[in-house]
């Protein structure tokens, strides 16, 4: 990433406004979160939702917020030493591998990042293998039809996400109607 294209990313991802369409706290209450629970946070970029989901967990939880570009990581870091919360590990995934620990994670959480990842369903299957069974995985990504955010042929189809989704070893959970320009679906992993 050049850095241009890196003051482009964190110019769009640390928005204000994306407050107003993204609504971050209702968001990370739809993921009803616990305490003490272990999150993943694939994408997690420049930490937008990472100090709102090391809150919820609170200080005996965890969040590993995985990004494939050390810069950006390097931004979530000192992002996240302002925040004041000491319950997240940044980790340099791959395109290909998020690169967490085994078994730990409770939830994965992925925001607007599904449609980023170059060999998507192969990457969900090495996700899936990362979590414990009974594990939730929540997507919120495009909605095809909304004329708000990526170019439409960049989105990744709800149907497309799901069909991905099981032949990683998923199954649909919910789809909540929350957000207006996204879709915000979960699933767990099964056996």
């Amino acid at each position: 990433m050049t850095r241009k294209e890196l003051a482009g990313a964190l110019k769009r991802q640390l928005n204000p406004r994306r407050a107003t369409w993204q609504k971050p706290a209702a968001l990370v209450r739809a993921l009803g979160l616990r305490r003490g629970q272990m999150v993943a946070e694939i994408g997690a970029g420049p930490g937008y939702f990472t100090p709102r989901l090391a809150r919820a967990v609170g200080p005996s939880g965890h969040v590993f917020a995985v990004d494939p570009e050390p810069a950006v990581l390097d931004v979530l870091r000192r992002r996240v030493a302002r925040s004041g919360v000491r319950n997240v590990t940044p980790v340099l995934g791959r395109d290909d591998d998020p690169l967490l620990p085994r078994g730990r994670c409770e939830v994965a959480v992925l925001i607007n990042v599904y449609h980023h990842l170059h060999g998507a369903g192969r990457f969900l299957r090495r996700l899936v293998a990362a979590l414990p069974r009974g594990a939730r995985v929540v997507n919120v990504d495009w909605n095809e039809d909304s004329e708000f955010g990526p170019p439409p042929k960049r989105r990744v189809p709800r149907t497309r996400f799901l069909r991905d989704a099981r032949r990683a070893g998923l199954r649909f959970v919910a789809d909540r109607k929350l957000l207006e320009h996204q879709y915000f679906l979960e699933l767990r992993r099964g056996r």
